[in-house]
Parts: structure tokens; C-alpha cells; sequence
């Protein structure tokens, strides 16, 4: 399920979440990974998204150095 209840009490900035879980879950996609979540009756988009709003996920801005 989307997890629109933690999408709206964010306090980081929706669009960039939305943008991390979007190529996130086309990493999935590629790798293959996408299979098993639905296989276990989830959504790709919604795994991604939960886990980007729960910081799970590193990333960047464009133009940012990534940490090391």
C-alpha cells in the first residue's frame, strides 16, 4: 500500500522523495528485484517509496559530492 499517510507528514520535500522512489524502483525493475516484491503481493513503487521516506535510501542532488 502507498504510504500516503507518511508522504503527507513529511517535512523533507515530496517531489525529490517521489523522484528517489521513481528511479529507485527502476533499479528494481532492471535488476529483477521487482519480481519478488510482487510476488509477495506488494507494489514496487510503494516498497521504494517507504523506504526512501524512511531514509533507507542514500542519495544525491544533482551537483552534490556524494559522501564517502
Amino acid at each position: 500500500m502507498l504510504p500516503l499517510k507518511d508522504l503527507i507528514d513529511t517535512q523533507a520535500n515530496v517531489y525529490e522523495m517521489t523522484c528517489v522512489a521513481i528511479g529507485e524502483a527502476n533499479i528494481y525493475a532492471a535488476v529483477d528485484k521487482g519480481h519478488e516484491i510482487e510476488a509477495s503481493g506488494e507494489k514496487i513503487v510503494s516498497v521504494v517509496l517507504d523506504r526512501a521516506l524512511r531514509n533507507e535510501i542514500e542519495y544525491t542532488e544533482p551537483g552534490e559530492e556524494p559522501e564517502a
